[in-house]
């Protein structure tokens, strides 16, 4: 039984303007772009195909410029949260608790990254977003054309093809879905997962549901669509073999993020658990523990294994889960396409917020950790950012089909422009991630864990000061190693493990000591000096036929924080 305290919202945020800086990288940017006082705000309509030569040259000159005033300065109240982890900044190597072997050796310098920042977004296969990224283990092609072909039950095979429509159909992404796209490693399921799922289709807005053209489960996004993806994968590091931690769908993904496991559990007590990758309640129950909770403030659910929290409560490691308002941007039923919307919230349940549903987090006091975005761009303007951030978006910016890729991405650069602004840039790790596949193609099969993953690939950015320079990371990884890499640098090594942890629960292993598992240290340079900011326009060129009107009329806005608003109705976003 949850109920939440009160906490209260931040101030509105507010633009301004940018001005001519120097940069960390010696870069000098004259930007002469106003913001209006709503940050790139307004519209009802959509925007009309922008003029090619003007995206290649724009996106060239705004894309790979770093600045260091933004049009956005924040303001308002902040509920900061405390106490970041205090580890000295040192470079000598340690020893810690874990691994196969029983210890190893943590690389030095990890502890120079005292805020570890988790920005979870949704449903891209790695492919769909990076398959023909430079260097990258993407999609199979011979004379710049795909070699694969996927079987259509409706008539010929479909190849992968450049989609620049801004808004995507996606395919079904549950546990039977996961199974059946992957089909005994032949990754060829997508095409006829997707057919066999258009009667589920109930908005008709949705392109995937028209019955035109290929389906686009095969079609795969461009530096042309995603500057600022591909922009952040060049000069950062891209995880080219990222895996979901389960195979299925958000809300047991969101449970493996936050824990490493899902599970169904009869009562409070952690060894009541049960394992369940396909989502620990069906259809529906999560959506009535949020009208529960709305109209009563009461839920009834509880997820009694441990999570992470757990540990960094323990620890004394300051922590924020940080959501915006707005509406899920999942469905209950994980193999439907759409659905209808379902309120969000920072101090409700939900697909995306699991954490007020488990049992060690409301009993250790720390359900006020769970808090609005705005606390989050506010504890970033004043240097106050807890130790461990996950970012949340509501469903307009998540990038969830068939929400506009556009207004996601700028959800994300701002959110990434505000901490490379913060006072706490210099010692910052962001872990850029998409939760599940979304039922899109992609070319690599998971390898065999353990019963529940891993799941299909998905992209994953790494953006710090000391992460390596336009470095394309091959290592096998899960999103366990971001708990992994927590761990490491607050925790002394310490797991999410039943036999030390405190708080025993039956789950299948130790996710975080997986043999095949990497570890994302290898994507840092602690040698190195500390890279200074690459700040991004939030509303770059894009040759998608039409973009949310939202950004009609805008300057490319280089380096604004102001995030695209997650409460707008579905019609005002598109």
């Amino acid at each position: 039984m949850v109920r939440f305290g009160q906490l209260v919202p931040p101030q509105p945020l507010h633009t301004g303007l940018l001005a001519s800086e120097h940069t960390g990288d010696g870069i000098l940017v004259a930007c002469g772009l106003a913001c209006d006082d709503r940050g790139n705000e307004g519209g009802v309509l959509r925007q009309g195909r922008h003029s090619a030569g003007l995206i290649r040259l724009a996106a060239l000159a705004a894309l790979m410029c770093a600045v260091v005033v933004a049009c956005t300065p924040l303001t308002g109240a902040s509920h900061a949260i405390v106490n970041p982890g205090n580890h000295p900044a040192g470079t000598s190597a340690e020893r810690v608790a874990g691994g196969p072997a029983g210890s190893y050796v943590v690389p030095k310098g990890i502890h120079k990254i005292k805020h570890v920042i988790v920005i979870m977004q949704e449903n891209r296969s790695f492919d769909t977003y990076f398959g023909t990224f430079p260097g990258a283990d993407g999609i199979p092609m011979s004379g710049g054309q795909p070699t694969v072909c996927l079987p259509n039950p409706l008539g010929a095979c479909t190849k992968p093809f450049h989609d620049t429509e801004d808004q995507n159909g996606g395919g079904p992404h549950g546990l039977v879905n996961a199974v059946a796209d992957v089909n005994g490693g032949k990754m060829n399921g997508f095409v006829e997962q997707r057919d066999l799922a258009r009667g589920s289709c109930t908005n008709q807005d949705n392109p995937a549901c028209q019955g035109f053209g290929p389906a686009d489960v095969m079609g795969y996004h461009t530096g042309a669509e995603i500057p600022n993806y591909w922009a952040y994968a060049s000069n950062f590091v891209l995880d080219d073999h990222m895996f979901e931690p389960v195979k299925s769908w958000s809300l047991p993904q969101h449970e493996f993020m936050m824990s490493a496991w899902a599970a169904k559990c009869r009562n409070q007590n952690p060894m009541s658990c049960v394992n369940n990758p396909a989502g620990d309640y069906g259809v529906g129950q999560i959506e009535n523990a949020v009208r529960a909770e709305l109209t009563t403030g009461k839920t009834t659910i509880d997820l009694a294994w441990t999570d992470i929290t757990w540990l960094l409560y323990l620890h004394h490691i300051s922590w924020g889960y940080y959501v915006q308002d707005g509406w899920q941007p999942d469905c209950t039923n994980d193999s439907a396409e759409t659905c209808a919307p379902v309120k969000q919230s920072w101090n409700t349940p939900g697909i995306w917020n699991p954490l007020p549903l488990f049992t060690d987090v409301q009993k250790d006091g720390q359900l006020k950790n769970i808090q609005p975005l705005g606390n989050f761009l506010n504890a970033a303007r004043s240097g106050t950012l807890p130790a461990v951030s996950w970012v949340i978006p509501s469903s307009n910016d998540s990038e969830h089909p068939n929400n506009s890729v556009h207004m996601g991405q700028a959800y994300v650069t701002a959110l990434i422009n505000a901490v490379m602004k913060s006072p706490d840039w210099n010692s910052t790790a962001i872990f850029l991630g998409w939760d599940d596949w979304g039922g899109f193609y992609d070319n690599v099969a998971p390898p065999t864990v353990d019963i529940n993953g891993y799941g299909l690939r998905v992209p994953s950015i790494v953006i710090s000061p000391y992460a390596r320079r336009g470095y394309i990371d091959h290592q096998t990884l899960s999103q366990d190693a971001y708990l992994k890499f927590i761990e490491d640098d607050f925790l002394g090594g310490a797991r999410l493990n039943p036999a030390t942890d405190g708080r025993p629960d039956p789950r299948p292993g130790v996710r975080e000591d997986a043999a095949v598992l990497g570890n994302l240290i290898q994507d840092f340079n602690f040698d190195q000096s500390p890279r200074g900011p690459l700040l991004l326009p939030t509303n770059p060129p894009s040759d998608s036929a039409s973009i949310p009107l939202y950004f009609l009329g805008k300057p490319p806005c280089v380096g604004c924080t102001t995030v695209p608003p997650g409460g707008l109705p579905w019609s005002l976003a598109k």
